[in-house]
């Protein structure tokens, strides 16, 4: 009896429901921590930061340097400094800019208003995207015929650089054609070229995800029993949907995160005064009260999202979920012979690329300034007269190796930590909102930029949705009848874990991983070509994009052959990843 009140008083507190809003509470507090302690963990000193910022030109003298920290109470010390902006915050005020001088909040709210406009606008398109790239399959499905595709559409669309495609749809649509304005924020023309840059990657990414769930939804035993029972297609279809969606719901959650506060390339493209922006120019600036209240804002943005998608699937899965009764896919899905097809037209592909271009010299000016292709030169010069053939090949190995260790590790990172969705619901979310760029800052003021910095930086975010895809697909196969049942079984929890739960949770969040393969190799060059990890001349892909950016028009070589190569290493993970992920569910 003694033993057993503490147990029962536990119990009657009903602690397990607030796991998730105090790991949250911890996880904001941490960062925002974190963040307000940067200038002092960086080593160097903020004053200087600050005067760099307002003015290169002026001497750093010792009374310019005392004169700026005595004006921004910097001499309070770095904890003092941080008491003080979240007793202002509490009372509505979020300080002043360190740069500007003028008041932080109004300026930031005002940009996240922004942000969530274009969000809204680009989630429009990424659904219509997802939908027209999901009608195959469920026609299929509707058929009988349960297989899984190759992902070649949704694969090219997740390749697609937001910047590049967003510099493309400006040259069409807004100097060639002159149909939409190219820059600013003054009515909706102004949303219709930014949306689509966002919502086609992001419609990608949705539509290779449930069109892989909606694969396995056709393959449960209620598909089967419906059609015999007469069951018309539109409502069989409904059902699927709505089978399918609850366990993408996270996802669906992050991709409008990413839309909101991982929008930097595409906001500066278009000149758009967002909150992602507005944060990286209060990062690079070191503008503290900015930068703390821009990441606070992303992060409340990020916490309400995920709330709003676990709030939704909790009402989709219904009362099947807690009495743990969803149905299981029985059947294995089919691996048609032509699905070696894709893979290996795009592994030939690659391995020609770089056969061809790796002798080749990938530093030498040696030739003419955006020289067009020729025999001696098959795939062009950039704007420095470099071989694009050679630096495409030469960056193929290093942007290759360096997104696979991330992805190897986000995959890792994401199933351990996505086991225990309770105590991680913090984390996730909180790192779903902070976009690579913010990460990398934050790594190169700790440790100064460099290629393993990149990787941390990336890695440290990347682990965040497949950690999310996880913890959804970990709490459906316990609510499924066969594993439910499995403590009274005498089925102890490494066995659960290791026959059960870990074989129905692997494949899927596997082929997501592959999913995000271009995107981290985006990503960690694009913290290259921001100083943050490697720098030009380094023949990394994203840096020949950028580098090739500024002649899109008149030398569209210098940026298509980089896009292309990005594109067929996307395609190869993605289809190489359903074949060896078309395995049977674990019984």
């Amino acid at each position: 009896m003694i033993t057993a009140t503490p147990l029962r008083l536990w119990r009657s507190l009903r602690i397990e429901p607030f796991i998730p809003l105090l790991s949250r509470l911890v996880t904001l507090a941490s960062v925002i921590v974190l963040v307000g302690l940067l200038p002092w963990l960086s080593g160097r000193d903020p004053a200087l930061s600050i005067l760099r910022a307002r003015s290169a030109e002026q001497e750093a003298t010792p009374e310019v340097l005392a004169a700026i920290r005595a004006q921004l109470g910097l001499d309070l010390g770095p904890f003092e400094k941080l008491q003080s902006w979240l007793m202002g915050l509490l009372q509505g005020d979020a300080g002043n800019s360190w740069i500007s001088g003028a008041p932080v909040l109004p300026g930031m709210l005002k940009s996240a208003q922004v942000s969530l406009t274009l969000m809204g606008f680009g989630m429009l398109v990424a659904v219509i995207t997802a939908t027209l790239i999901c009608v195959p399959v469920v026609r299929r499905g509707l058929n009988g015929q349960v297989s899984r595709s190759s992902g070649a559409i949704g694969a090219a669309l997740i390749a697609l650089p937001e910047f590049l495609l967003a510099s493309i749809l400006l040259v069409i649509f807004a100097a060639w054609l002159n149909w939409l304005p190219p820059y600013g924020w003054r009515g909706l023309s102004y949303v219709v070229l930014p949306a689509f840059a966002l919502g086609l990657p992001a419609g990608g990414l949705l539509g290779r995800l449930f069109s892989d769930g909606l694969s396995a939804t056709f393959t449960e035993r209620w598909v089967a029993t419906w059609n015999v029972a007469g069951f018309s297609r539109p409502r069989i279809t409904l059902a699927a949907l709505r089978r399918t969606l609850p366990s993408l719901m996270p996802q669906v959650g992050m991709v409008m995160v990413a839309l909101t506060g991982g929008a930097i390339a595409v906001e500066q493209v278009f000149s758009i005064p967002g909150l992602g922006r507005a944060t990286l120019g209060a990062a690079s600036a070191q503008d503290m009260p900015a930068l703390q209240t821009g990441i606070l804002i992303l992060l409340i943005i990020a916490i309400v999202l995920g709330s709003l998608a676990n709030i939704g699937r909790a009402l989709l899965l219904g009362r099947a979920f807690r009495l743990g009764a969803l149905p299981v896919a029985h059947a294995e899905l089919n691996t048609q012979r032509w699905a070696w097809i894709v893979p290996s037209i795009s592994i030939v592909l690659l391995v020609v690329l770089v056969v061809a271009g790796i002798t080749r010299d990938p530093f030498n000016s040696a030739f003419m300034r955006l020289e067009p292709p020729s025999l001696a030169l098959p795939l062009g010069a950039d704007g420095t007269g470099r071989d694009i053939l050679a630096r495409v090949a030469h960056g193929a190995l290093s942007t290759m190796g360096m997104a696979t260790v991330v992805v190897f590790f986000s995959l890792v990172l994401g199933l351990l930590i996505g086991l225990a969705p309770r105590l991680a619901t913090g984390p996730i979310e909180i790192t779903k909102a902070t976009p690579p760029t913010i990460a990398g800052l934050i790594v190169a003021g700790l440790m100064g930029p460099s290629a393993s910095g990149a990787i941390i930086a990336v890695t440290a975010v990347a682990w965040a949705p497949l950690a999310a895809h996880t913890a959804a697909l970990v709490a459906e196969v316990k609510a499924q009848p066969h594993v439910r049942i499995t403590p009274i079984l005498g089925v102890g929890h490494f066995r659960l874990m290791s026959r059960y739960i870990l074989p129905a949770v692997l494949g899927p969040v596997f082929r997501h991983a592959m999913l995000r393969l271009p995107g981290v190799a985006l990503a960690l060059a694009a913290l290259g070509f921001l100083g943050l990890g490697p720098r030009p001349p380094s023949p990394e892909w994203g840096l020949i994009l950028a580098e090739g950016m500024p002649y899109i028009e008149r030398a569209p070589w210098a940026v298509l052959i980089p896009a292309l190569a990005l594109i067929l290493l996307s395609v190869l993970a993605v289809s190489l990843s359903s074949i060896v992920g078309a395995s049977k569910p674990a019984r």
